[in-house]
């Protein structure tokens, strides 16, 4: 290939000239005064925290995890467009590198690094840190670089030597995670999942919501108060909370179902299957133990095992079984294991784990299982269960499967929120079931999921209170998750408010 040499007879970095050409052409047009292109006037709710984080630099990189295609690509356009044309800020101090748009790096043992040396050289005129001491900071942009051998220690010794901030996006939120041990110390990570309620009510044009628990105020939850609160926020935005939630059941959260409403849900189905679970089993599956053989048939299968238990945790004999009949295979328990665990780190599921209390562990219980967004099941099944509550109420045999899914929804979104500890609480001899119970600090709260017309103010929360009255579990209130408004209950401790409401939580 031909290799363009700089002007500069002191540069000692050379990169191809087709590599050169998509690198200022193509990925960073701000440095010839281009436009860039296009992008949704709309920002995830993520875009303010992860601009602050990213100047701050409290931690030089970071990291924007989340499964495949909720956006993560299009806030960090949002945040260059940001920087260049409302802060206004030098286009030289910005670089961007979109690592699957480049041609093969093969000849580079390093490439990250000659790739970020060559634009110190060449574009930037001086040194990383030169920059800084001046004030001006350099921000580096890096999407898909998880795809390189060696990537993580490659920006350890970028951000150990040079002051710079780097954002560090990708599409496979296992390789990230795989690379968090050599960057210990040195980032801060966020993660960002399907459309939050609110955010799809602004997208369909449904109105907007404020969110009623702020960032990084986990500690409200502890509060009996804040949870009525959340209920009476749901009454009081009722017209667009369900305008809103009636989208989300007919289409789930994730963006190009919303954004797309016009799409048939056939063609949308499709996609989904293509460009999020197939790209996580045929793509990321690729990673890991060398000596393990990767089985794609075997984690189809997990997965829509997966689809059809959200929001269960069915005993590892069921999951056996099945596989078994599916695929006229045996299989080892282990490898089953690995396997959903894989599914669980490219944050397709979340496996929330049986409480344990004093270390004392429910034998033989399993995690539960809940889907990344409800969508995905209805896409992979072919099968749409609604949760909205007319539309189940008008078909009202599917209540059980429409409440396990519901029960999906809240194990996800919980899971999702940060610093919160999430568990389900298996029956014992003397104790029922729970279906979830989160913990911040020392304080626990048992949350039930009863998702149908007709509550028994009683029977229903039999759970919670049972969970309540045992000192050791030290949980005050309990939460109980409907399908309607205005369900009463017996107990002043049990607080009762609809899916719809808790989703405005944030």
């Amino acid at each position: 290939m031909k290799t363009v040499k700089p002007e500069n007879t002191l540069s000692r970095i050379q990169i191809p000239e087709d590599l050169q050409n998509i690198l200022e052409r193509t990925l960073n047009p701000w440095w010839q005064n281009r436009p860039m292109s296009l992008l949704p006037p709309f920002r995830r709710w993520l875009f303010d925290t992860t601009l602050k984080r990213l100047k701050s630099g409290l931690a030089p990189v970071t990291v924007l995890r989340g499964p495949r295609q909720v956006g993560k690509t299009t806030l960090q356009e949002q945040i260059i467009h940001y920087l260049l044309y409302e802060e206004k800020i030098d286009p030289k101090r910005i670089f961007r590198i979109q690592f699957d748009q480049l041609p093969p790096l093969k000849d580079f043992s390093i490439p990250i690094l000659t790739i970020c040396y060559w634009f110190e050289e060449n574009i930037l005129g001086t040194t990383f840190n030169e920059q800084a001491r001046k004030g001006e900071i350099v921000y580096l942009f890096l999407d898909e670089v998880q795809n390189l051998p060696d990537w993580s220690p490659q920006i350890k010794t970028l951000v150990d030597h040079h002051s710079i901030r780097v954002l560090l996006t990708g599409s496979s939120a296992l390789k990230l995670e795989l690379g968090r041990d050599s960057l210990a110390g040195r980032i801060s990570t966020l993660e960002m999942g399907a459309l939050l309620l609110r955010e799809i009510a602004f997208l369909r044009g449904f109105g907007e919501i404020e969110p009623l628990m702020p960032l990084n105020g986990i500690n409200v939850i502890k509060s009996p108060e804040f949870w009525n609160e959340l209920r009476e926020h749901g009454i009081r935005h009722k017209e667009i909370r369900d305008n809103a939630f009636s989208a989300f059941s007919d289409r789930g959260g994730y963006p190009i179902a919303q954004v797309r409403a016009e799409v048939p849900w056939e063609e949308l189905a499709d996609q989904l299957n293509e460009t999020v679970i197939r790209r996580v089993i045929q793509h990321d599956l690729r990673i890991g133990k060398r000596k393990l053989k990767k089985d794609e048939n075997l984690l189809e299968e997990l997965f829509r095992i997966s689809c059809r238990y959200a929001g269960q945790s069915p005993r590892q004999s069921t999951i056996m079984d099945e596989l078994h009949s599916a695929l006229s295979i045996n299989v080892d328990p282990k490898r089953v294991l690995d396997y959903l665990r894989f599914l669980n780190n490219s944050l397709l599921i979340r496996l929330i784990p049986p409480l344990e209390i004093r270390l004392k562990k429910r034998k033989g219980a399993s995690s539960k299982i809940c889907l990344s967004d409800h969508s995905l099941r209805a896409s992979w099944l072919q099968e749409v269960i609604p949760i909205e509550p007319e539309e189940l109420l008008a078909q009202s045999h599917l209540t059980d499967l429409a409440g396990h899914i519901a029960e999906s929804v809240v194990g996800y979104f919980l899971s999702g929120i940060p610093n919160l500890d999430i568990a389900w609480f298996p029956e014992r001899e003397t104790e029922p079931e729970v279906d979830f119970v989160i913990t911040v600090g020392e304080s626990r709260i048992p949350v039930e999921v009863k998702y149908r017309r007709y509550i028994d103010p009683n029977k229903d929360i039999k759970g919670l209170i049972s969970f309540i009255e045992k000192k050791v579990y030290n949980a005050s209130f309990g939460i109980l998750i409907t399908l309607l408004d205005g369900v009463k209950v017996s107990d002043p401790r049990i607080i009762a408010l609809p899916l719809s409401s808790l989703l405005l939580m944030r």
